[in-house]
């Protein structure tokens, strides 16, 4: 299975222009998206196109966020499927005792990279199988200030492309642990919280997890699945974003960027400086 982005880069000619200048053609790299069809036990549940790379970790993502799994211990091997020769199919071997209902995982009949909820019958599907957030970690406002530009500092891929999301998880002092691009959001999410759950990090009550672009409903719930307590994104969050994370306990902060930021949700773990204190 392949681990990498940087080596499916592809190159292509377009032509370039700005205005006041002549259009010229020159060379530009794309990010690659392609299906990944994931399994369980070899049967298949999803197909979503991504970013190839961290498949494992995407696969693992995906059905923890559904609920089917809680701890390391209830995957006995992720592993490519034998009878696929192009690489983009994985088959998530369970424990025997995970119980698996497959007539709700195989609504996933596909997705796109940009959505974490097609397919599902209703938003109500997915509230109420994770428990609330009760971490009373907190976060300096400085702190969270810094994180855009570490992201981004640690965003390779996007920097030669410019067409990748990218999630990644600090510790409460701003400290980066993971990072996963990709071109959608929601499946840069899932290899977060796939890496993370793998590690036996989970709950992540004391950390925060920051996204590239808006912030949905989805995200949260990924979030939430995860016990994440503080996420932020550099842009908006969605109304029923904002609601989700105030239902279930969670700091949801927006607009992270140009050293502000606005808290939309769990105020009380933002610690902000003194008005005039030096």
């Amino acid at each position: 299975m392949r681990t990498t982005i940087d080596s499916l880069l592809c190159v292509t000619r377009i032509i370039r222009w700005q205005q006041g200048s002549s259009p010229a053609p020159v060379g530009d790299r794309l990010a690659p998206e392609e299906p990944l069809e994931i399994r369980v036990d070899s049967r298949a549940v999803s197909v979503t196109m991504r970013t190839p790379g961290h498949d494992e970790e995407l696969a693992v993502g995906f059905l923890l966020t559904e609920g089917l799994i809680q701890r390391p211990a209830d995957v006995v091997a992720v592993r490519p499927y034998p009878r696929n020769e192009l690489g983009n199919v994985v088959d998530v071997l369970l424990s025997p005792d995970v119980t698996v209902d497959m007539a709700r995982l195989t609504r996933h009949v596909f997705a796109s990279s940009s959505c974490g909820l097609c397919g599902k019958a209703s938003i109500a599907s997915v509230r109420g199988q994770f428990p609330r957030v009760r971490s009373r970690v907190t976060v300096a406002a400085e702190t969270l200030l810094k994180l855009p530009d570490a992201m981004r500092a640690a965003q390779t891929t996007f920097a030669a492309t410019g067409g990748l999301h990218a999630a990644a998880l600090f510790t409460s002092e701003g400290e980066m642990l993971l990072l996963r691009e990709d071109v959608g959001r929601h499946n840069a999410v899932d290899k977060v919280l796939g890496r993370a759950f793998l590690d036996g990090m989970l709950p992540l009550g004391r950390h925060v997890l920051l996204v590239s672009g808006r912030t949905s409903f989805e995200i949260l719930q990924k979030a939430l699945a995860g016990g994440v307590a503080i996420v932020a994104a550099v842009s908006a969050p969605s109304t029923l974003a904002v609601e989700f994370a105030r239902a279930n306990g969670q700091t949801l902060v927006g607009f992270l960027r140009e050293n502000r930021f606005n808290v939309y949700a769990g105020g009380r773990r933002v610690r902000f400086p003194v008005a005039g204190a030096s």
